[in-house]
């Protein structure tokens, strides 16, 4: 997905040495627009390696203290040397005993001072709530969702794993926690609502989009970066990691990185050493029932195809963009090309849909789209591919 334009997203780690960047631009409304179709990575079988709770319960009473008294030891601070690019603060989770700790890539690495030529920490350091702190091991990081893993030794220190949920599960009003070190100020605890779900949010660290981003309102600031955002039952539903602001701090709207994504990262850092993403190849458009029935479309709802990259899997397989773009209520609706309707047999309704559907499949797989070409409903196979660096 496209870069956006205008001033005021900031990632949430401290820069506390020179030249590290904090303020990366913003996004105008962030459901609205043509994007790059862009899918996320597999969700690879579980390794055993995670502390993953059951199924979620109902919030009976939101206890912030005893959720905070619980979790608070498997939070940490980071420390992160990184070299010409000064030093940075942010936050983690440790998930397993094996002394494995989730994190934001834009924490471990260089990326906001040369994200051309990206590399980890020179050194990490990792500060438990009592303390004591202990050197990390960078194992990996993952660029297009902001996700990076680093890991202590399980001998260094006592170790107190935090249990990860399903961000699939998570709905707006439900209540939220995020524990972190804002500014440095260790294990401090926010609470808040989910204020909505399903926001697609630049990665900070890329040129695309990540899928399926959590808006809160529980307050989040520079040094949050990396840290847990908890669900009412203290599972992981996110990993906090930016907000939008004018100023440069917390103002009611922070993002969380969706933890089904961290895990996928996770699993496949740990097991392959690299994340895959697949990707398609086109600018895809929302068609409401107003822009259905202004227009003829056939549908009510789905994937406009405004347009189709040269060279990509989409070209390939013969997925059509538009051709010609006309005024509808202050948008301009961009015409002529495929309208999308289902993935695989699954049902789309607009362009967010389109990667969400995809999130499940690898590069190399074939996946039918249904697709309405005028009037005619047709099927086109198309083979995925690796997404390429930069969107």
């Amino acid at each position: 997905m496209r870069r956006r334009a205008a001033a005021g997203i900031a990632a949430v780690a401290a820069a506390i040495g020179a030249g590290v960047a904090l303020l990366v631009g913003s996004f105008t409304d962030l459901g609205e627009g043509t994007t790059t179709t862009v899918v996320r990575s597999l969700d690879l079988p579980s390794t055993g390696t995670t502390t993953t709770a059951g199924p979620r319960p109902s919030v009976s009473g939101f206890d912030p203290r005893s959720l905070y008294l619980a979790r608070a030891p498997g939070v940490v601070t980071i420390y992160a040397n990184l070299g010409l690019g000064g030093e940075s603060q942010g936050s983690g989770f440790v998930v397993n005993d094996d002394g494995v700790i989730l994190t934001n890539a834009h924490v471990i690495t260089n990326v906001a001072e040369s994200p051309n030529n990206v590399s980890g920490a020179q050194a990490v350091y990792v500060e438990f709530a009592d303390r004591e702190r202990v050197t990390a091991k960078v194992v990996g990081w993952d660029l297009f969702s902001d996700v990076g893993v680093i890991r202590v030794s399980p001998d260094a220190h006592a170790l107190a794993p935090v249990p990860l949920g399903e961000s699939s599960d998570v709905v707006v009003g439900e209540p939220v926690a995020a524990i972190g070190s804002p500014f440095g100020k260790q294990s401090s605890l926010t609470v808040g609502i989910v204020s909505a779900t399903g926001r697609s949010i630049d990665s900070l660290t890329s040129g695309f989009s990540v899928a399926n981003g959590i808006q809160v309102d529980a307050p989040i600031n520079r040094g949050n970066s990396g840290g847990p955002l908890f669900d009412g039952d203290g599972r992981v539903i996110g990993i906090n990691a930016q907000i939008q602001s004018t100023s440069g701090t917390a103002e009611g709207v922070g993002f969380a990185i969706p933890i089904d994504i961290a895990r996928r990262s996770l699993n496949q850092l740990l097991r392959t050493g690299r994340v895959r993403y697949a990707y398609i190849g086109i600018r895809t458009q929302d068609v409401t029932p107003g822009i259905a029935k202004k227009f003829g479309l056939g549908a009510e709802r789905g994937a406009l195809v405004a347009r189709v990259e040269a060279g990509t899997p989409a070209d390939d397989a013969g997925l059509r963009g538009g051709s010609r773009t006309e005024a509808f209520n202050g948008l301009n609706v961009t015409l002529g090309g495929d309208l999308i309707v289902a993935i695989a047999g699954e049902k789309v309704d607009g362009a967010d849909d389109v990667s969400g559907l995809v999130t499940e499949l690898l590069p190399g797989q074939t996946v039918p789209f249904t697709v309405l070409r005028g009037k005619r409903r047709v099927t086109i196979d198309v083979t995925l591919g690796d997404r390429p660096p930069t969107g």
